[in-house]
């Protein structure tokens, strides 16, 4: 039996029961404390935190309620999340019917799927609009809306549920896309151009008609997940919703303009957006690790702001993974696998590495059958929805266990031949990505760790283990801008060196790069990969977070005459092809970050 929720304080209750709530009495800000606390929690997977004494404000905030696979199980009413990718895979493995009993079969299937449709209720006063405010009673400052990081352009709604509707078809459209606070009753919509959100706004400024919108802010889980899926065009979300919950998501319609909501969200609000106005939106500190760039999006004018007598602000941040949003990724990749196999059967499992902030990395296993099949998908996956995004796609056959990150570094670093196996191309990116010379268009990396069969190119002899590796200070020796190196696989057929230096000048990765290459006449040191001072490079997490970043295969992936493989993962400058901004990374502020040192927070995994 399934696990539903009839609101979020019901799950809010879940979680405390099982021991994954701790409730926060300690006054604090909204204004980058609260991140600062919940960044210290996320990061070590510890509990969803509800703060109770928000200052200045009456409602309680939640947040990292979603932030481990174990709470998303929570969120989502079960026990692993192969239970709902089972689930569409049996509405997926429909045969042509034979007989009468099949027929029946087929629409008994049909009919569980269908009868999960969201359900317009009609009620005096439903929870979510126990209080109704409008005209000037409107106060989005009576919320205790966060602001996430110091050099953000302000406070943002980040956990809202955006209801539009397609002009043309009338089919509702359920997203979630981050909103700046501008005043008491105006926000931003940060629509991105590749999101349905934003082609209904081009369907209502084509039509010149004003655009109906709704955000429900705490939902239950199962319509917040619904709103970040990857949904094919036309699909309601709330069906989603319905059909992992086994339960049709209750709406009502709003009070000042012709949309549905949730029933029992805590807060609703309720507007339009104008379509002849923008206003600049960000900077933000983003799910990358670093601060998207403000830039005009449309802005949304507030007609009605309803909630519940006593409501919860749910929201949550994002920044460095791991972060919540990651464990939301990871749920999509398992929960979606079954429709990604109904186009590309060979398919057997896929891995969104939280390194990668989602799109800069996918990994997936395949049982191969035919030369080149590998190729054959990657160039099918960067032209398929989402996935079109990823920006370094490895696959391996299907006896590798792709979620094991450190065993994936040790067969490519023992199987790749980088001349055969590396598969360069260029296409969209996401709008987030700043590592290419233009904005949304930038190449992309496959690299194919399958087994050769015939047909294929013959693999290379494999290169020995030198017996004689140079030390890493016979290596840096007379290199001063280098300030660290490691060797983190040394027994490895390919000899990755990590390295980190002191930038001060265009091209300077390539000159370390070169002169390491000078003190190793043996060649035993085939790919150096070179970063920016200031981090750890014993934390490979950390290593692979910025090469998913900062690099653009084609301009910062150099192959020397003999082999040899420079990965420049350094901040770039304008004489190095970047004529955009390289953005700022996300860091906390060192006040606030010693104001909750003495908070002295603590629980039995953060402390």
């Amino acid at each position: 039996m399934r696990t539903t929720y009839n609101c979020l304080q019901e799950f809010i209750s879940r979680l405390e029961q099982a021991g994954e709530l701790l409730r926060i009495k300690q006054p604090v800000s909204p204004i980058l404390e609260i991140t600062e606390i919940a960044d210290r929690f996320i990061k070590k997977e510890g509990q969803a935190l509800l703060f109770e004494n928000v200052n200045g404000y009456e409602a309680p905030v939640l947040i990292n309620a979603y932030g481990s696979l174990k709470r998303m199980c929570l969120a989502l009413g079960v026990e692993d999340l192969a239970e709902i990718a089972a689930d569409i895979q049996s509405m997926l493995d429909i045969s042509p019917p034979e007989n009468l009993r099949d027929k029946l079969s087929i629409l008994s299937k049909l009919f569980s799927f269908t009868k999960f449709s969201p359900r317009l209720i009609k009620s005096k006063t439903p929870a979510c609009q126990e209080v109704v405010l409008t005209g000037d009673d409107i106060d989005l400052y009576k919320l205790p809306i966060l602001q996430c990081w110091p050099k953000d352009g302000g406070r943002f709604i980040t956990f809202p549920v955006v209801f539009t509707k397609s002009f043309e078809t009338g089919r509702r459209n359920v997203g979630m896309y981050r909103m700046q606070v501008y005043d008491k009753k105006t926000t931003g919509m940060h629509w991105h151009i590749h999101k349905d959100g934003a082609a209904n706004y081009h369907e209502y400024k084509t039509a010149g008609k004003r655009m109906p919108v709704a955000v429900a802010i705490g939902t239950e889980p199962a319509v917040t997940f619904a709103a970040t899926a990857p949904m094919p065009p036309g699909l309601d979300e709330l069906l989603l919703a319905g059909f992992i919950r086994k339960k049709n998501v209750e709406l009502v319609k709003c009070k000042t303009i012709e949309l549905e909501v949730p029933a029992t969200a805590e807060y609703v609000l309720e507007g339009y957006v104008d379509l002849e106005e923008s206003r600049i939106e960000g900077p933000f500190g983003d799910h990358t690790g670093y601060y998207s760039a403000a830039a005009p999006y449309p802005v949304f004018h507030l007609t009605a702001l309803t909630h519940r007598r006593k409501p919860v602000y749910f929201t949550t941040i994002v920044g460095k993974p791991p972060m919540e949003d990651c464990f939301m990724a990871q749920a999509t990749a398992t929960i979606f696998l079954p429709l990604l196999r109904t186009q590309y059967p060979e398919i057997v499992d896929m891995d969104l590495p939280q390194a990668g902030a989602f799109h800069n990395c996918t990994i997936m296993s395949i049982k191969k059958r035919y030369p080149y099949q590998a190729r054959k998908l990657m160039s099918a996956l960067w032209g398929m929805g989402q996935l079109s995004f990823s920006k370094m796609l490895l696959i391996t056959d299907d006896d590798m266990d792709i979620h094991d990150y450190k065993l994936v570094v040790r067969q490519l670093l023992d199987k790749l031949d980088p001349r055969q196996d590396l598969l360069f191309s260029e296409g969209v990116l996401d709008v987030l990505d700043h590592s290419a010379p233009q904005p949304l268009y930038g190449s992309k990396l496959g690299l194919d760790l399958t087994r050769r069969m015939p047909g294929e190119f013959k693999q290379r002899d494999k290169k020995a283990t030198a017996k004689n590796l140079p030390t890493i200070e016979a290596l840096l020796a007379g290199i001063p801008h280098i300030i660290d190196a490691q060797l983190p696989f040394p027994d490895t057929r390919l000899k990755l060196l990590l390295t980190a230096i002191d930038k001060s000048r265009p091209f300077q990765a390539r000159e370390a790069a070169t002169a390491i290459w000078r003190n190793d006449p043996s060649a035993c040191i085939d790919i150096i990969l070179v970063l920016d001072g200031g981090g750890d490079l014993h934390d490979l997490s950390y290593v692979a977070w910025k090469m998913f970043n900062n690099v653009n295969p084609n301009c910062d992936i150099t192959f020397y005459k003999n082999g040899q493989i420079l990965i420049d993962v350094t901040r770039k400058y304008k004489q190095e092809g970047r004529h955009r901004d390289w953005p700022e990374e996300i860091k906390p502020d060192r006040d606030t970050v010693n104001k909750v040192d003495s908070y002295r927070i603590k629980n039995r995994l953060a402390d």
